[in-house]
Formats: structure tokens, C-alpha cells, sequence
């Protein structure tokens, strides 16, 4: 039977591949990036990709790549030759500065990087995302790699209580109760910077966002096991949850793990 370990590592190397498979990190990006997840019976320590393997590509990761960090960054644990990766302070830092987050992912989104160089804050312009923009995005004034202390708790300020933030020139971190949480989170995070890109380009600074007033009505409308033409057919089913991406990308990357 696998340790709980074992399964972070499983978890967090199926994630990191995840990043190509959504189109997160392609063409010269694809060994860029890492997501981690804190162990959760020792929420001192966490899992994350590191640096040198032989074959350093995300779509290649497996449970023995990972290496286990703490709190402070340092390698508890991991490969021969293996280091952790060159910004486990990302990682570090915000774990130690926010207790209630469970995984972080960091990537470098071509629509994402557009956005935060534009220093244009981006808007609700469609649903997917929507969330994450509701009020403006943070924004880590820095292009420079996060490799400090400084530098680390300096963006786990910026981010707050955010579930995103980007970072100039760089990409954008987004968090999570999962790795699950997390990655679908900068999945939903690019889609919404692809289309505040396009509708700039359509409509040019302080382009039109959805309405607030509009957003708002989602939170009145009643739920869907209270629509008569659901309630029936919901009860038979049980609890039903929209996971088809998370479960399409998981399934067209475990092949060989």
C-alpha cells in the first residue's frame, strides 16, 4: 500500500505534466514551470518538481523526481543529483504565509505574461475565470526569478488572499485547496487573459467588462437540485461535481505512471 508521501508525489507529478497537456507550458516553455502540494500530515513539508534531472521536461515527470522541501526551501528530501527547483522560495514563502493553502502552481502563460506587462488590470469578460478577476489582480512588480527570502515573502504579501497574481514579464502563481484547485485555477486564469487580450485589441484601453450587477445575478438564481426538471434525476445521481477538464487531462497523462 502507498504512503501518504508516496501519493503527493503520484499527485504532484501528474500535475506538473498537466501544465503541457493544458497548453500551459509550450514550444520552448515546457521545462518551465513547477506545482507543489504540502504533505498533509506534515503541513511543515511539501512536494515539488525540482532541477537537473536528465531529462528536465514536465510532460516527463514522475512520483521519484519530486523532491520534498520545508518551510524555509531547503531539500529534505529527493533523487540523487536532483536540487529543488530554482524558485522553491515561491513555494516556501507562501505555505509559511498562508496556512490555508494547500497547493501552488507557477507558470509562465504566454496571455498571462501579455496581461502583466500591459499593466493592464483585467476584467471579467467571460465566465470561465471570472472569479479570479472579480476585483483586480495583484500584480509582483518584478520581472527578476523569486530565488530569496525577500523575494519570496515579498509575493506572498502581493497575493494576499488572492487565489492569483501575476508576475511582470514572468507569469503568474495561482493557489489551491489541491493540486486539482490550483492548476484548473491557472487553466481558468490563462482563459481569461486570452480574452482580455482579445477584447483590448478589439476595443483598446478601458474596453467593456459583464456588469457586476450581472455577475451578481449567478449568486440569486436558484440551485440546480432545486429546478423541478433536475430534482428528480439529481437525487437518483447523488452529489454531482464538474471535473471533466481536471479528469480529461489526468487521463491523457498517466499513460505510463
Amino acid at each position: 500500500m502507498a504512503t501518504e508521501l508516496e501519493d503527493v508525489k503520484h499527485e504532484v507529478a501528474l500535475a506538473n505534466r498537466v501544465l503541457v497537456e493544458a497548453g500551459l507550458a509550450a514550444g520552448p516553455l515546457i521545462s518551465l514551470g513547477h506545482v507543489s502540494m504540502r504533505v498533509p500530515s506534515e503541513p511543515d513539508h511539501f512536494v515539488v518538481k525540482g532541477r537537473g534531472y536528465e531529462m528536465d521536461v514536465l510532460s516527463r515527470m514522475r512520483p521519484e523526481d519530486m523532491v520534498v522541501c520545508d518551510l524555509e526551501g531547503f531539500r529534505v528530501d529527493g533523487p540523487p543529483g536532483v536540487t529543488q527547483c530554482n524558485e522553491v522560495k515561491i513555494h516556501s514563502c507562501i505555505y509559511r504565509a498562508h496556512s490555508d493553502v494547500r497547493s501552488i502552481v507557477h507558470v509562465h502563460p504566454r496571455f498571462a505574461v501579455v496581461m502583466s506587462v500591459l499593466q493592464q488590470t483585467m476584467v471579467p469578460v467571460c465566465r470561465e475565470g471570472m472569479p479570479l478577476v472579480r476585483e483586480p489582480l495583484p500584480v509582483y512588480q518584478h520581472v527578476a526569478l523569486v530565488t530569496t527570502d525577500e523575494e519570496g515573502t515579498e509575493l506572498a504579501d502581493v497575493i494576499g488572499a488572492s487565489k492569483a497574481v501575476l508576475l511582470l514579464g514572468h507569469g503568474a502563481v495561482t493557489v489551491g485547496d489541491s493540486t486539482e484547485d490550483s492548476v484548473m485555477n491557472m487553466v481558468n486564469l490563462e482563459e481569461q487573459s486570452r480574452m482580455n487580450w482579445y477584447t483590448y485589441c478589439a476595443a483598446g484601453p478601458g474596453y467593456p467588462r459583464i456588469p457586476e450587477k450581472l455577475i451578481a445575478e449567478e449568486r440569486n438564481k436558484p440551485r440546480m437540485d432545486d429546478l423541478p426538471h433536475f430534482k428528480g434525476a439529481l437525487e437518483q445521481a447523488g452529489p454531482v461535481r464538474a471535473r471533466g477538464a481536471w479528469q480529461a487531462y489526468i487521463g491523457a497523462v498517466t499513460g505510463d505512471m
